[in-house]
Parts: C-alpha cells; structure tokens; sequence
C-alpha cells in the first residue's frame, strides 16, 4: 500500500517536473528545443534550458526540502504549527541578506554564489548556533526551550532588520523586499549545485532519523524504552533542518506555508508513519512549489510574480479552512 502510495506522489512529481517547463511567458515548441541540443542555438532554446528548467528544478528541490523538514518538525515539537521558517533559522538568514544590501562593500561573488546568498547561508548559520546554545541545559535540551530560542534569536532577528530598514538607502529597500518576498528566478544550474553541499546532508538527516521519530510522536519515554537516543535525534533533527532550511532561503528568500501545509495533507492522505511521511512530503512539496511557481511566472504575463505571494495567497485560506474542519471535528 505505502508503495502505490509512493508512486502516485512521483508520478504526480515527474509530471510537474516534465510539464512546467513548458509553460511560461512566450510559447517554445519542441523542435526548438531539440535542435538547440543539437548546436542550433536559437533563443528559444537558451530561454527552456537555461532559464525555465533550472528554475523548476530548483522549485522541485526546494519545496521538497521545506516540506520535509516541517514535517520532521511538527513531530520532533509536538506543534502542528511549527514550520522551518518558526525558529529563527530564516530570521538570521534574512538579516544577513539585508546586511549584505545596505553596506555595498560586502558585495562579492564566490562561485557561483554572490555575498547575499553567502551571509544568508552565515546568518542561518549564526542563528543555529545560538538557538543550540540557548536550548542547552545539564538535563539535555528542552523542546520548549529550544522553541523558545528561536522566537527570541527571530524577534531579535527582525529588529536588526527594522535599524537596518532605518538607516538603508531607498534602493537597498527594493532590493530587499524583492528578495523576502521569494523568487526562482535563476540563470544557469551553478547556484543550483551550490546549495546541494548544505541541502544533502541535511535532508539525509531528516530521513535517516524518520523511523526515530514515529518513536518520539508516540512517546519520549516510549522512545527511550524502545533504545532511541532522545537527545542525539532531537539534535540531528534540529541541525539537519537547520541546514537545508539555510540552503533554501539562501537562494530563493523564504517562502511561506510550504512547510506547514503539505505535511498536513500528506498524514491526511498517507497517514502518520514518518517513513511515509517524509518522502511523500518532499514530492509532493516540490511539486506543489512548482505548480505555484507556473501560475507566478503566467497569471500577469509578461510580468512575474514573486512565487511567496502565491504561496501566501494559496496557502493562508487552505490552512484556514484546515483550522476550522478540525474544530468542527
């Protein structure tokens, strides 16, 4: 059953995959795009391998990733409510993005990434860090603590961001509203690869600790009868989450709901098993970002929509109606 199930989310996933890049301001047909693979580079052709594919790839990977580490999240906090973007981890991303924008001597380009995406990454970085130490405790680190944590280290995140809003040039301030608001807009697969080093590791975590948490959603004490090391999966969980949360928001600015929604419409469908739960989550994570992609690249054609907005636009109703079928429940 879990295998049939599986399969529908790739299916549906390969379908998305295979699809969106056909679609987009401007009609690109299929003999254009075989004959630029075969050394006739028209424009046509550039726009579908360079531009549109990486872009979906990139929604593909980073849906799947928000959407596997909430689900981790829900479980490992015991909140329904918990997202990536809950404990701080993209509070710090964003102030380093927006630090890297006011004060244009930190401009550089490393690679294939530019200084935003490198102090999103540290700023990421920074904020788990402190979050870490924060939760730390003799007895272990508290879920509440660390949950605690975040809220603080994200407050104090957006006041950095509210002095440097003050004191920033009014370009700066475009810039960087561009970038919360969240884009895939990219050129080329460099920055594509770029973030695989952080986003790997961390989603490998997240799966190869799933069956440790169906233990944990059960029951801590349950957990520790049954051999698993409470504390270690709580702290591979965080980090892991913690890094392929930074390896996304580097690269797109944080976009909303992904991570809280589709979770719950996986356990809904799939039922609670993590080792389902987490796969199926990505799939369906990176299609669903897809999806929402096309319609912001389409909906005001020629111009773009950045792709948070329709998240929001879509995601904030579907939650709604979640919260109230669960009262009347």
């Amino acid at each position: 059953m879990k295998a049939k199930a599986l399969t529908g989310y790739a299916l549906l996933f390969l379908m998305v995959a295979l699809v969106s890049p056909w679609i987009g301001p401007g009609s690109i047909s299929p003999g254009e795009v075989a004959s630029y693979l075969q050394g006739d580079r028209q424009p046509a052709g550039d726009i579908f391998w360079h531009q549109r594919v990486p872009r979906v790839l990139l929604a593909l990977l980073a849906g799947g990733a928000l959407a596997v580490v909430g689900a981790s999240f829900q479980v490992l906090f015991r909140n329904p409510l918990v997202e990536p973007f809950t404990l701080g981890i993209s509070g710090g991303a964003a102030l380093g993005a927006f630090l890297t924008i006011s004060f244009p001597a930190l401009w550089a380009v490393w690679g294939p990434f530019g200084s935003l995406q490198i102090f999103a990454v540290l700023g990421a970085a920074a904020a788990l860090f402190l979050i870490q130490r924060l939760a730390r405790s003799p007895r272990g680190m508290s879920v509440y603590t660390l949950l605690l944590a975040g809220v603080t280290i994200s407050i104090i995140c957006a006041g950095g961001i509210l002095l440097l809003t003050y004191l920033a040039e009014p370009n700066s301030l475009v810039v960087f509203q561009r970038w919360m608001m969240g884009g895939l807009d990219i050129l080329g697969y460099g920055q594509l690869l770029g973030i695989l080093p952080l986003l790997l590791p961390g989603l490998g975590l997240l799966l190869y600790h799933a069956r440790d948490l169906n233990h944990i959603a059960l029951s801590e004490d349950l957990a520790l009868a049954q051999g698993v090391d409470v504390q270690l999966v709580r702290r591979n969980v965080f980090v892991g989450g913690g890094l392929a949360t930074a390896a996304v928001v580097s690269l797109v600015g944080p976009i909303g709901f992904v991570g809280l929604i589709v979770p719950h419409a996986v356990r809904r469908l799939s039922g609670v098993d993590l080792r389902m739960v987490l796969p199926a989550a990505f799939l369906l994570g990176g299609a669903a970002l897809a999806v929402c992609d096309t319609v912001a690249r389409t909906v005001l054609s020629p111009t773009e929509l950045p792709v948070g907005i329709i998240t929001a636009l879509i995601g904030g109703p579907l939650f709604i109606h979640l919260l109230i079928s669960q009262r009347w429940r």
